[in-house]
């Protein structure tokens, strides 16, 4: 079971005194929260990818490399990569030379975004952008596993004898999760390739989620990938904590109350009932995030969402230190405790590459 947490990147005004940080100092928080999270013992850094403000990933790859130079073990990860709008050579480029530069230390997330006036910034029309994710992954996919490509696609110009450089490192492409908040047809992509489906489920009620990945389950058993049990799940979530209970929600009230994303509609109260947003004590965060098994079933990468809705940096960072010190360790226990053998551990370069040459051996 992998831990981390992600961060979309919003610059937005701290509510209890009106300031926001420049972008600079947004960016320069972003890296540092990536080394902490490394020294706390996450084992994840996911960064967005966003083209307007109020939000600044907008080269991942630039920060993620960044991050690979000064950290030695944290996985670097999007959440997620825009397969809509980026062209899937420029990704299959990207991120290979990252996966090299991070010796492995790398996988990435497909999705189609949030913002809708992305696709004509990009030359791209959001009606298709269903086609446009299907069709971009798949050559995406090619690029990765075949050194000499032919393409012919709706979406773009064709591809003749063409190769990405650099190829993946060891022959293995970086891992790919498939993140969807609404559309069954990214979670059936995820199950014809056998790759990731992660569930950021932070808005909406999970029975919602429920379905999406139980039809990625029960899909991805149906391609021949493993039994729905062994589909390899993410899901996302939301911390705010304290010693004291009542101490979280007092000081998190404000942010959440002026949230661009969430304020101004339900209260706190009732949207830490309905999503997996908790706000309390540490042991109040364990007992909910223990719940996700229980909804989705067993499952491989956990990401917090800790550091938004104007949040100073230094809050968030004694939240990374009270989710290492106090929360982390019980989650790690209690997760591995009754886990099936069968089910997949996350997902890393270290295991895939091993997994190929075991398949490479017995095929030969």
């Amino acid at each position: 079971m992998q831990f981390g947490i992600f961060t979309v990147g919003d610059v937005t005004p701290d509510p209890t005194t009106g300031r926001a940080p420049t972008e600079h100092e947004r960016i320069k928080a972003m890296v540092t929260l990536a080394q902490k999270a490394e020294e706390v013992g996450l084992d994840v850094f996911a960064t967005g990818e966003h083209h307007n403000p109020p939000f600044v990933p907008s080269s991942p790859t630039t920060m993620l490399g960044w991050i690979a130079a000064r950290t030695e073990r944290l996985i670097l990860s999007t959440s997620t990569t825009l397969i809509t709008t980026n062209d899937p050579v420029k990704i299959a480029e990207d991120y290979a030379m990252l996966q090299h530069l991070a010796d492995g230390r790398v996988d990435l997330m497909m999705g189609r975004g949030n913002t809708g006036p992305v696709y004509p910034w990009f030359g791209q029309d959001i009606r298709q952008g269903i086609p446009l994710a299907i069709e971009n992954y798949a050559l995406l996919h090619e690029l990765w596993r075949e050194d000499v490509v032919d393409w012919q696609g709706r979406f773009r110009t064709p591809l003749q004898g063409f190769t990405s450089t650099p190829r993946p490192l060891d022959g293995v492409p970086p891992f790919v999760w498939h993140g969807s908040i609404r559309s069954p047809e990214i979670a059936e992509q995820a199950a014809y390739y056998g790759d990731g489906f992660f569930a950021n489920h932070i808005f909406w009620p999970k029975e919602h989620f429920q379905q999406l990945i139980g039809l990625y389950r029960e899909r991805y058993a149906h391609y021949g990938h493993g039994t729905p049990e062994q589909a390899v799940v993410g899901l996302g979530g939301q911390l705010f904590v304290r010693p004291n209970s009542q101490d979280a929600v007092r000081e998190f009230r404000p942010y959440f109350d002026n949230a661009p994303v969430y304020g101004h509609g339900p209260s706190l109260e009732e949207f830490t009932e309905r999503t997996p947003l908790t706000v309390g004590s540490p042991q109040e965060a364990i007992e909910k995030t223990l719940t996700f098994r229980e909804s989705f079933g067993d499952y491989q990468r956990q990401l917090f969402l800790m550091d938004h809705a104007g949040l100073p940096l230094k809050t968030v960072l004694e939240q990374l230190d009270i989710l290492g010190e106090e929360i982390l360790p019980v989650l790690r226990r209690e997760f591995a405790a009754g886990r099936p053998a069968d089910v997949p551990e996350g997902p890393t370069h270290a295991a895939r590459v091993a997994a190929q040459r075991r398949r490479t051996a017995a095929s030969t």
